[in-house]
Order: C-alpha cells, then sequence, then structure tokens
C-alpha cells in the first residue's frame, strides 16, 4: 500500500491509542512520521519497534500544550526528512467534572492539550505546508455534539477544535491546505479502561452505536485518517467525519 508514499507527518499522542494506530497504518502506506508525546520512555520503544521493522520514524518527546515544544516538533519534521505534508493533532488530556465543579487547573489541562496544543501545531506548520499545500486532521467528540454528563469542558474543547478547523479551512484554502476532523469511536486503552470501571455508562455508550460495536483502532479510525492524509480526499475540507459506527447522525 503506498497511498501515503513520499509524504511527512506529524502525528502528537503517538505512544498509544490512536495516535499510535495511526502512525502505525500511515509508515505502511509509505510515510516518514514523526512521532510527539510526552511520555519519553514509551514513545522510543514504539518508534524503535517500527524503525526495526523498516520504517522512517522520529521521535520527540513534547508537551504539546507548548508553543515552544510545537514549533520544535514541527521544525525537527522538516530537518530530519526535508517536507512536510500532514499534521495530525491527536493528542489530549482532560479531567471530568460537573460543570459546576469544573476547575482552573482542568481547564487549563484540557484546552492546554487539546485547542491551545491544535493552535500551536497548526501555526508552526503553515508555513510548511503552504509550500504545496498538505492535510491538517484534527480531532473532535460526540460529547461536544451531544453534550455528556461530567465531559462539559472536555465537549467545549473539542467545540473549539472543530471551530477552528472550520475557520483554517476557509482562510488556508486557498494555499491548497485541507483541514478536517475526526470524531472517533474507538476502543483506546484509556476507554477501555473507563468502561470497565463504569460499566453502566460504558453499556449506554454501546447502545447509542447503530453498529453495536466499539471502534477497532486499526481498522475502523485509522484508516478514516489515511484518507484525509491521502491525494483520496483531496477535494475535502472543513468537514467533520464521524467514525463512530453511527452514533452521531447529522
Amino acid at each position: 500500500m503506498t497511498r501515503l508514499t513520499g509524504k511527512v507527518a506529524v502525528v502528537t499522542g503517538a505512544s498509544q491509542g490512536i495516535g499510535l494506530a495511526i502512525v502505525q497504518a500511515f509508515v505502511r502506506e509509505g510515510a516518514a512520521v514523526v512521532m510527539s508525546a510526552r511520555r519519553g520512555e514509551v514513545l522510543e520503544e514504539e518508534a524503535r519497534k517500527l524503525t526495526d521493522s523498516g520504517a522512517q520514524v522520529l521521535a520527540i518527546t513534547a508537551d504539546v500544550a507548548s508553543r515552544d515544544d510545537a514549533s520544535r516538533t514541527i521544525a525537527a519534521a522538516v530537518e530530519r526528512f526535508g517536507r512536510l505534508d500532514v499534521l495530525v493533532n491527536n493528542a489530549q488530556t482532560t479531567r471530568q467534572a460537573g460543570v459546576e465543579s469544573i476547575t482552573d487547573e482542568a481547564i487549563a489541562l484540557t484546552f492546554g492539550s487539546g485547542l491551545f496544543g491544535t493552535l500551536y501545531h497548526m501555526q508552526a506548520a503553515f508555513p510548511h505546508l503552504k509550500e504545496r499545500g498538505g492535510s491538517v486532521i484534527n480531532f473532535g467528540t460526540r460529547q461536544g455534539i451531544y453534550g455528556e454528563p461530567g465531559d462539559g469542558i472536555y465537549g467545549a474543547n473539542k467545540e473549539g477544535v472543530r471551530a477552528l478547523s472550520r475557520s483554517a479551512a476557509r482562510e488556508w484554502g486557498q494555499f491548497g491546505i485541507r483541514i478536517n476532523v475526526i470524531n472517533p469511536a474507538g476502543l483506546s486503552p484509556a476507554a477501555a479502561r473507563f468502561f470497565e470501571e463504569n460499566p453502566e455508562r460504558g453499556q449506554k455508550y454501546m447502545d447509542d452505536i447503530s453498529l453495536r460495536r466499539f471502534g477497532d483502532l486499526d481498522t475502523d479510525i485509522a484508516p478514516v485518517a489515511v484518507f484525509l492524509a491521502s491525494e483520496d480526499s483531496r477535494y475535502v475540507t472543513g468537514q467533520t467525519i464521524n467514525a463512530d459506527g453511527g452514533q452521531v447522525m447529522l
């Protein structure tokens, strides 16, 4: 498979879950990938496995909430591989709380790793993507569209990401830069732990999925990112793709 041959991608939150699944899918399609995450040891181990299999990857330990780290990550991609074609803003950390209990710490953590981190990486990537066009893939959530008890700050943050993505799609389209959002319903390790600890909420979540199964990260979610990164989606921008088995239908 060679849909991404010659392309260079940056993927944040790449040490596990959806981010790692996307990295693995991208390298199978021929891309060189810069993997960014805070957990350096785990990240380096995953990068080593991919390198041993012949993939072109570079691991960068970074905090997406830092503008300097975002700039450093993008610069490393261009320095190592000579260009940038795809940016995947996957990293996200949050804390659950009812609206009346949201703290400044939760706000800083959620928006820093989400909306602000997405913005910082997009800004750092723009001069390079502008040279030949490219694809930015951001992440939203059903919690932002439907609302979910305990997820007010998370949903607000992700709706901010979607709003930012739509504006950027209109502003940057003239340069051949496409910006799209994936709303996933994938069974990441974090999601699996949460549902194991909260079986009633897990069942409610499952009941909302028309296909009656959680998405597999490798076969259900990552291929959507490959599509949006490839020339197959060259006329798609400003869109939210609900890769969720039929939860959100707009």
